[in-house]
């Protein structure tokens, strides 16, 4: 899955691997995460744009999102077939712009944060899918989801699903729905290839939402694991208990 990434290349970068007509000026993330507004590149009257949309998409179809969980993510396996994306992998597919995402491993009952990232330091391009709430006042919220499928063998290692990164020379493909349709973009709906990213454990410093820089990324230190490692409980002090007086009746023990 995907529940944590990062946006560290420069806006113009980004701007030239995407080839959106807006030129927005925005500072580097390194701790984003689900309810937040991200960038969104959609293809929209025949030219590629620059959109902020909320990560967390919501089904036209629901009344209340207060009573609706928001899904962050997409399965690829199910995106043709479930309610909430069938509509959305025909029409409103998207790219999410991005230098990395986080994971978590469980080790020995301790989950410990990995920075995953292409190993040749270029950004990717998430697939995601985006819909339009709209209420009854007319209000509305676009929101988005990433698409995400099985793990590569080595990523595997890590965790059991990955989100489906697009190469640019398919951009046009899974962005276009009125040429291609959801048959034609299935078989881009793939993991990354065995050996294309690479990884390092970092901090838990990540798991808060609050920090939000680049140390961050930086590979933990002994001295920092060190330090996280959680402290043995101190065990309690036995209570002293009072010896009974001596009555004079005599005891067996």
């Amino acid at each position: 899955m995907c529940g944590r990434f990062v946006i560290t290349s420069p806006p113009e970068a980004l701007r030239q691997i995407f080839g959106y007509i807006e030129q927005p000026n925005f500072p580097p993330r390194y701790n984003i995460a689900p309810t937040q507004p991200i960038p969104v590149v959609i293809l929209e009257n025949g030219g590629r744009h620059f959109r902020l949309m909320r990560w967390g998409l919501v089904p036209a179809w629901v009344k209340d999102p207060r009573k609706f969980t928001l899904l962050i993510n997409a399965r690829s396996e199910t995106v043709v077939d479930k309610p909430a994306f069938k509509n959305a992998i025909k029409r409103r597919r998207c790219l999410i712009p991005a230098d990395g995402y986080y994971e978590w491993q469980d080790a020995g009952g301790r989950k410990r944060p990995f920075f995953i990232h292409r190993r040749d330091g270029r950004p990717v391009g998430f697939a995601a899918l985006a819909e339009t709430w709209m209420g009854p006042n007319g209000e509305e919220t676009d929101g988005v989801a990433i698409v995400t499928a099985p793990a590569s063998r080595d990523l595997a290692t890590l965790h059991h699903r990955v989100p489906v990164t697009i190469a640019p020379d398919e951009f046009e493909r899974w962005l276009d729905g009125r040429i291609h349709d959801a048959s034609d973009v299935m078989p881009l709906l793939r993991g990354p290839t065995e050996g294309e990213f690479a990884w390092h454990e970092i901090s838990t410093r990540v798991n808060r939402v609050v920090n939000d820089d680049a140390q961050l990324l930086l590979p933990i230190t002994d001295e920092q694991r060190a330090a996280e490692e959680p402290k043995p409980a101190k065990r309690a002090a036995p209570r002293k208990v009072a010896a009974p007086e001596d009555d004079g009746q005599g005891s067996l023990f």
